[in-house]
């Protein structure tokens, strides 16, 4: 199996305890809260992973491009956090997170748009499946 492949599945497996996790969080605390001290912690985390691995001096050699870029991915992913964390404050953690993953739909729309990717005929049927998955899973909750 490649690398790719079992990452990305750590990263849905990770991912699925934040739905967990944070429904529980949110009980008693409000969403904007709850995401403010969530980042704190995964910022913490991760300037701790990249010490580790010695990829904290590459930060001041980021070209600005690239810097400008990961800073709107940063600005999405916020923007993501803080809508699933107010959706989840009132909506079932599995059907949050079933549409949460429609991304995968909106990813190969932008991708092709902005990327140029292909679209082949199965990753188009892949991209509609899990629309439609997503649907059955909130549909009469």
């Amino acid at each position: 199996m490649k690398q790719w492949i079992g990452l990305a599945l750590l990263s849905a497996f990770f991912a699925a305890l934040v739905g967990i996790a944070g429904k529980r969080g949110l009980e008693t605390v409000d969403p904007t809260t709850a995401t403010a001290v969530r980042s704190l912690f995964m910022a913490g985390f991760l300037v701790l992973a990249a010490a580790a691995v010695g990829k904290l001096t590459g930060v001041s050699r980021l070209p600005a491009p690239a810097l400008g870029w990961i800073a709107v991915s940063g600005l999405c992913g916020a923007a993501s956090w803080l809508c699933y964390f107010w959706a989840l404050r009132s909506g079932p953690a599995g059907g949050v997170a079933a549409l949460d993953r429609v991304s995968v739909a909106f990813t190969l729309i932008l991708a092709a748009v902005f990327l140029k990717e292909r679209l082949s005929p199965q990753v188009i049927l892949g991209g509609a499946l899990m629309v439609i998955g997503a649907v059955l899973v909130v549909w009469r909750r």
